[in-house]
């Protein structure tokens, strides 16, 4: 990997410049933010089909007769449960129960298996990997400099999927496999950031250009767009997925953050275990909780949060929701389990907003079948 403080640069780079995109600096990647509009793109992908640049995540290769008992030791879930085809998203955890980073865990075969990390992390991420894989028969291989990757996203996404990959098309969610596109070998895999369904191509970058440049061409009749970061965001915010760094981070541990599903205690040793199993016992005392605006306003990362006119918190994340038409957020409020239906408001810019604590996902899209 590397080790330059200069912004980086996906090899479709390029290709957004010739589209329009809006570049901004995205924890030192120059990544388009949005194309035509934030609201546009958010609607294209849960109408229609988006596309996203997501090269800036990092893809590292974990192989060899130890490589499940390795990633069983740094993971909070049970990679053991994955198998052959199959992904899980998973956390990172360090000794105290905080999340290293968020993952996603792919079995690409029996004793290979890929793990995409955040952009922000990937090197940290290598390195924590590589300090925990002592004295495990397991070779990794941190691949995110050769490799792009393309999101596609939306009830649309199907048809174009077939078109480009009919292999691909044919995965469940939460598959995985590996196929060749353009003679190249390469890997697919069906989880998403959006809430709607959709593949994301993992290729290496002398093809993801073609690639990238195809899915726009044939997926014109499918209504096709390509969407920036900020309608990402949006959607993801929807649909209640969390952003490291934002909404996660090594000091909030995955109970607080209410993920404690994919702890899996049961499974043995694993780094955090005895930290997250107290934790279990006793209780959190704070959790990550979503906000809705009951009236007009657009909520912002840090934004304090009001419970019985007292602050209990600040959000994490915010942002005007268009498929609900109000302002959301998360943030971790101070106490144990905040209650759906809860009054609350949120300080904007001096102005309390009255507010109203809810369920996480926000929004639940009706073109997924219910557990997808």
């Amino acid at each position: 990997m590397t080790t330059s403080t200069l912004p980086r640069r996906t090899a479709l780079f390029e290709s957004h410049q010739r589209l329009g995109g809006r570049i901004v600096d995205f924890h030192g990647w120059e990544l388009p933010v949005q194309y035509e509009s934030i609201i546009k793109e958010h609607d294209a992908v849960r109408d229609r089909c988006g596309l996203f640049d997501v090269s800036h995540m990092g893809q590292i290769f974990a192989t060899g007769p130890g490589a499940l008992e390795f990633l069983q030791k740094v993971n909070a879930n049970d990679i053991a449960r994955i198998n052959p085809g199959r992904s899980a998203y998973s956390h990172l955890p360090n000794e105290r129960g905080g999340v290293v980073d968020d993952v996603i865990v792919s079995c690409l075969a029996k004793g290979r298996y890929l793990v995409v990390v955040n952009a922000a992390t990937s090197d940290k991420d290598f390195a924590w990997f590589l300090k925990q894989a002592k004295g495990f028969d397991v070779a990794l291989d941190n691949k995110s400099d050769d490799y792009g990757m393309i999101s596609v996203q939306g009830p649309k996404a199907a048809p174009l999927i077939e078109l480009m990959a009919p292999a691909a098309a044919r995965l469940p969610r939460m598959g995985a496999l590996e196929l060749e596109l353009y003679g190249t070998p390469c890997v697919v895999t069906r989880t998403g950031y959006t809430g709607e369904d959709g593949v994301e191509f993992i290729v290496p970058n002398h093809i993801v250009v073609r690639l990238w440049e195809d899915l726009i061409a044939q997926g014109q009749s499918f209504g096709v767009a390509p969407c920036g970061l900020g309608a990402r965001d949006v959607l993801r915010l929807e649909a209640g997925y969390l952003l490291y760094g934002q909404d996660i981070d090594e000091s909030h541990t995955t109970y607080e953050a209410g993920c404690g599903w994919l702890v899996k205690l049961d499974k043995g040793e694993f780094i955090g275990r005895s930290a997250l199993a107290a934790q279990k016992k006793d209780g959190v005392k704070r959790r990550l909780a979503g906000v809705k605006l009951l009236e007009r306003g657009v909520p912002r990362h840090g934004a304090p949060v009001l419970l019985d006119g007292r602050q209990a918190g600040v959000l994490c994340s915010a942002t005007y929701s268009p498929s609900l038409q109000a302002g959301i957020g998360v943030g971790y409020l101070d106490r144990p389990d905040p209650v759906p239906g809860t009054k609350c408001a949120v300080s904007l810019r001096g102005r309390e907003v009255p507010a109203e604590v809810v369920e996480v996902p926000f929004y639940r899209s009706p073109h997924l079948k219910k557990g997808a």
